[in-house]
């Protein structure tokens, strides 16, 4: 694995934090895990030693690598696809192996399911042979939401245990569950990793296997890249920390925006990405907002707030090289990450781990805690529990409604004279500034978050405004970039969207379904964003919500 970096503009202050990174013995106090490289005060301390587990994984994994691939061996014969139910970090790295690997003649699909809107749940029961699917509830704590949710509707439909796979922490509520109703197999990940550190873990492990894959060879991979991340040279021969470094000098010359190319053949690498970086650095006023799937523009379209991340894969021809020579020629810092072959994502995974964690030191923050993801979850069950009690889903003020939609805002947006959505958006627009970025976040099925509609309206946002668009589906972004809309430097824009469902679907054992649910985050997010003093729109579509879309595209650039 190569990684070259331009760094153009920030060349003086890169070279300089190499320097430091030598001097201070980063790449030695790393691979020892002394947790005061993020943090002086003594009790969080204590809790980062506890989720340093993913640097020195691979004696261990590559133990369990013999047991999981019996496992795994076994459920191919009986199994036609899996269904791995789950959320973040337990989901993301599983998703990119799946869409990467999921062709395999020797594996078996597999599917996974991590929104909460009743379309995409449905989607995933049709797409499915229930009959013949073994079902993977990927959760840490064992205490997700969303995979809870999941578990019920889909054991509601296959009534036999052994065709259930728990991946969690060992004594986790999903631990004993599993245990209790006598599930197929409970794989007990180590406690010291965390969930967006966790790919080369059961977690990743365990997904690669059912897929067909050797994870030792992940593994493998992951090791070779260790070796080279603890050399102790100060320059670019060790590419982990010289990768961290690019990122937190970027960020404090007013480049936070990392904008990603990546290879289309590691489809959801992006995405993985986006969750590790936004999730570890955005805290604190402080962070790094990695753009993915940002339609592509001319260099010179491009603002100073800037910077770029290149990932290849050299198996595959793309002109990913030449974009990044011309982002480069107009003055852009530009990092090339060159993955030899889609196997070698192992090493891409570690090398990544190691610059976040890198990137996070250098800026002064822990990489390794979520403490603004909480602040939706209890709005939300503040919100579910009241719907409960009352039967009614309270999600606050309307600032207008028409025949079409209903919308909220933040208390400080004014457009007095206003009388349509568009217009409405337009005053919303109005308030971001020079640096900002806009979120445009999808409560809505990711068949139409990833729509042409949908696409429309993030190149015309950006049209519009010039700014860097980020796109995040709901409920997933929650924890995801959803930490450092939060917690992270107050440049946001965010515009939600929801809809009236279509065809709701029950969730067995609670008092509310899919719908009601996905609601519930969605407004209990739009509380989180609004008491952080975030400007915040949402849109609810009383019907139709891709000709809402297309309208709201429309409107944007009029």
């Amino acid at each position: 694995m190569k990684v070259s970096l331009l760094p153009g503009p920030i060349e003086r202050e890169f070279r300089t934090r190499l320097r430091a990174l030598e001097n201070d013995r980063f790449a030695e106090r790393l691979r020892k895990k002394e947790p005061g490289l993020w943090s002086s005060d003594a009790s969080v301390r204590r809790a980062i030693a506890n989720r340093l587990g993913w640097l020195d994984l691979f004696d261990d994994m590559e133990e369990e690598a013999e047991s999981v691939l019996r496992f795994a061996g076994d459920a191919r014969r009986e199994f036609q696809s899996v269904l791995l139910l789950g959320m973040g970090g337990s989901s993301l790295a599983p998703e990119v192996l799946a869409r990467t690997f999921g062709r395999r003649r020797e594996g078996v699909p597999l599917l996974v399911l991590d929104s909460t809107h009743p379309e995409a749940v449905r989607e995933a029961e049709e797409a499915l042979d229930l009959r013949r699917t073994l079902v993977v509830v990927a959760s840490k704590s064992g205490t997700t939401v969303e995979a809870d949710a999941f578990r019920r509707f889909f054991a509601s439909r296959i009534k036999d245990p052994r065709c259930f796979v728990a991946i969690t922490d060992a004594g986790s509520p999903l631990d004993r569950l599993a245990s209790e109703e006598g599930w197929r197999r409970v794989f007990r990940n180590p406690l010291d990793i965390g969930g967006r550190f966790s790919a080369l873990s059961l977690f990743g492990l365990v997904p690669a296997s059912l897929l067909g894959l050797d994870p030792r060879l992940l593994l493998r991979s992951g090791r070779e890249a260790a070796m080279v991340c603890a050399a102790p040279a100060g320059g670019e021969e060790n590419p982990g920390l010289a990768l961290g470094a690019f990122l937190a000098e970027g960020a404090l010359a007013g480049r936070d925006k990392l904008t990603l190319l990546v290879s289309p053949e590691l489809p959801g690498f992006g995405a993985w990405i986006e969750q590790l970086v936004a999730e570890s650095t955005g805290k604190e006023g402080k962070g790094i907002l990695p753009v993915d799937g940002e339609p592509a523009a001319p260099p010179d379209a491009y603002g100073d707030d800037r910077m770029f991340a290149i990932v290849r894969c050299e198996e595959a021809e793309d002109r990913l090289e030449e974009s990044g020579r011309a982002l480069a020629a107009a003055g852009h810092p530009v990092a090339t990450i060159r993955i030899p072959r889609s196997i070698d994502l192992g090493g891409a995974f570690y090398l990544w781990e190691v610059a976040t964690a890198c990137a996070c030191s250098i800026l002064g923050v822990n990489a390794f805690d979520e403490p603004n993801v909480s602040e939706s979850k209890e709005r939300t069950g503040a919100l579910l529990s009241e719907f409960a009690r009352t039967g009614r889903l309270e999600e606050g003020a309307v600032r207008f409604e028409d025949g079409k939609a209903l919308l909220f805002s933040d208390t400080n947006l004014e457009a007095p004279n206003v009388s349509s959505v568009n217009e409405w958006l337009r005053a919303h627009l109005s308030r971001a500034r020079d640096g900002d970025y806009l979120a445009l976040l999808f409560f809505l099925s990711s068949s139409l978050a990833g729509s042409k509609p949908a696409a429309d309206l993030r190149a015309a946002l950006r049209e519009r405004t010039g700014l860097a668009v980020s796109a995040g589906i709901g409920p997933r972004y929650l924890h995801s970039t959803g930490q450092l809309f939060k917690g992270g430097p107050n440049r946001g824009v965010f515009v939600l969207l929801t809809a009236a469902d279509s065809g709701d679907l029950s969730i067995p054992g609670l008092p509310y379904s899919f719908g009601v649910l996905c609601r519930a985050q969605a407004a209990g997010d739009f509380g989180a964003l609004a008491a952080h003093g975030r400007r915040v729109l949402r849109v609810h579509f009383k019907s139709d919500p891709e000709v809402g879309i297309g309208s709201l595209a429309r409107g944007a650039v009029g």
